[in-house]
């Protein structure tokens, strides 16, 4: 696996759903930790069930929370949709998830209108492709409110190696 391609997995990291993503999103929190302000709360939840989709190999759940033209930026490079998405990085996420645990150090979450914005810092760690993971991450999720529900449009995931 090119250290690209680990780079690109390993950010993944902060999808995997642990307790750690199971707060209570409508009320305050320790500001260490950040908050999710009450109108964000079912964006927060949409961006929980992503992560629990992918950690349990969950495809088509995973996909149908994010949006047609979903842009997801990460180390650099771009997928700039969901089919491009789901042809290229989604298998390898969902077996990086499934393989690792990731915890949420701190979020935070706005919203205005249909639009919210759900950020996210963690640690992932565990065994991948039999290689030791240990990983800082940061994740940026735009989504926006629709009939069906809120869906993720943008993607930001970020990771480095603890200092």
């Amino acid at each position: 696996m090119s250290r690209t391609s680990l780079a690109l997995i390993l950010s993944f990291a902060v999808f995997t759903a642990t307790p750690a993503f199971a707060q209570d999103h409508a009320h305050g929190h320790d500001p260490a930790v950040g908050s999710v302000a009450v109108a964000a709360a079912d964006a927060a939840t949409a961006v929980d069930a992503f992560h629990a989709a992918l950690k349990a190999g969950d495809r088509a759940a995973a996909l149908a929370l994010l949006a047609p033209e979903v842009m997801i930026f990460e180390e650099g490079g771009a997928e700039r949709s969901r089919d491009e998405y789901a042809s290229h990085h989604l298998g390898s996420d969902a077996a990086f998830a499934a393989a690792s645990e990731a915890t949420v150090t701190r979020r935070s979450g706005w919203a205005d209108g249909d639009v919210a914005w759900i950020t996210s810092e963690g640690r992932t760690t565990g065994q991948f492709n039999s290689r030791a993971v240990d990983r800082l991450t940061t994740e940026t999720m735009v989504l926006k409110r629709h009939a069906e529900g809120w869906r993720i449009h943008h993607i930001d995931w970020s990771s480095r190696a603890p200092s």
